[in-house]
């Protein structure tokens, strides 16, 4: 099947986009095999920080997720933070990537997030096995890699600016939103 990226397209913002915003099952009518090879964790990440960009045009936490096969380099899930538009309090990144993905095996796959996971998206990661997490922001959040290293997992740290500045925005210009995102509306109730 020929697709539309290969192993000689040129990778810039645009096609990262594409890959971003593309249904994860329609993935292989954009990307073959030897194109996914050629994503290195950079590009994984820098499509994470895209699908949080998402979530926050939309009016929501800009945390995005993507999960790959360790082996084919092939994205298996992908998701983005949807608390404020589906008014649910734990679809955060890492969840709704877990959820893409469906019932697989995550031994052998790894898990690129665009913010430091909270308490319960670390603990989903460890229950379900995963085997390497890549951060993409510990400037604005942090804390849970150690007790994901303490689980076996490999966790690995590769900041992104345009990440950092946008959740560092996001904060900014919605501190209750983030404060509801990591502890809940108690947390925002009980600030007042």
């Amino acid at each position: 099947m020929n697709t539309l990226f290969n192993e000689t397209t040129v990778i810039n913002e645009e096609v990262l986009n594409a890959i971003a915003h593309m249904p994860t099952s329609s993935l292989s009518i954009l990307m073959n095999e030897s194109f996914a090879n050629i994503l290195t964790d950079t590009h994984y990440m820098r499509i994470a920080v895209l699908l949080a960009q998402k979530s926050y045009d939309e009016g929501g936490c800009p945390i995005g997720a993507v999960i790959i096969d360790n082996q084919t380099r092939k994205i298996v899930g992908k998701g983005h933070n949807t608390l404020v538009q589906e008014s649910h309090p734990y679809n955060h990144g890492e969840t709704s990537a877990i959820r893409d993905a469906g019932r697989i095996d995550f031994g052998q796959t790894t898990l690129f997030t665009s913010l430091s996971p909270c308490d319960v998206c670390a603990t989903l990661l460890y229950m379900r096995g995963f085997s390497r997490v890549v951060v993409g922001d510990i400037t604005n959040a942090s804390g849970n890699e150690p007790m994901l290293r303490e689980k076996g997992i490999n966790v690995e740290i590769l900041e992104d600016q345009f990440g950092i500045d946008l959740y560092a925005k996001f904060r900014a210009e919605k501190p209750d939103q983030d404060l509801e995102d990591w502890q809940g509306l108690n947390a925002v109730s009980s600030k007042a």
